[in-house]
C-alpha cells in the first residue's frame, strides 16, 4: 500500500516546498508569496528577502544547486537574496521537511564556486522512442 501523503510529480514536489517557504516565513514575522511565473529570478518575494527555493525529494546532500543565469546575476548584486533548500518534500507531510537558508556571506561564498555548464536538449519524440524500443539491440 502506498502513503497518501506520498507526493509524485516535479510540479507537485515544488508546489508544496513553495507553499512550505510562504508559511515558514509567515510564522517567522515576514510576509511571502509565491511569484512563480511573474518573470521574477526567484520563487517567493518577501518583505525582508527574494528567496529561490529548492525542492528536493529527499535529501539534497551532495548535489549540486542548479541555478539559472539570472538567479546567479541576482545572488551577486542582491543582498536580500536567499537561497532555500527544502528537502523531504516527496514524502508529503510538512512536519517531515527540513529547510536549509543559504544567504549573506554564505550565499557569497558558495556563488564564488559557481561552475557555468551549456547543455543542449534533444527532443525525442515518441513515435521515435516507440520505433527504436520495438526493435531489440543487436
Amino acid at each position: 500500500m502506498t502513503d497518501p501523503l506520498r507526493l509524485t510529480g516535479n510540479r507537485t514536489v515544488e508546489d508544496a516546498a513553495i507553499a512550505f517557504v510562504v508559511r515558514w516565513e509567515a510564522e517567522h514575522g515576514r510576509t511571502a508569496r509565491d511569484i512563480r511565473g511573474t518573470g521574477a529570478a526567484a520563487d517567493v518575494a518577501g518583505s525582508e528577502r527574494v528567496i529561490e527555493v529548492k525542492a528536493y525529494g529527499q535529501s539534497a546532500r551532495g548535489q549540486d544547486l542548479w541555478l539559472e543565469p539570472r538567479q546567479r546575476s541576482e545572488a551577486a548584486v542582491n543582498p536580500r537574496f536567499w537561497l532555500y533548500v527544502v528537502e523531504n518534500v516527496r514524502q508529503g507531510n510538512p512536519a517531515h521537511f527540513r529547510l536549509l537558508q543559504i544567504g549573506g556571506e554564505d550565499l557569497r561564498r558558495l556563488m564564488e564556486r559557481a561552475v557555468e555548464r551549456r547543455y543542449f536538449t534533444v527532443p525525442w519524440p515518441v513515435a521515435v522512442y516507440d520505433a527504436l524500443a520495438a526493435h531489440p539491440p543487436t
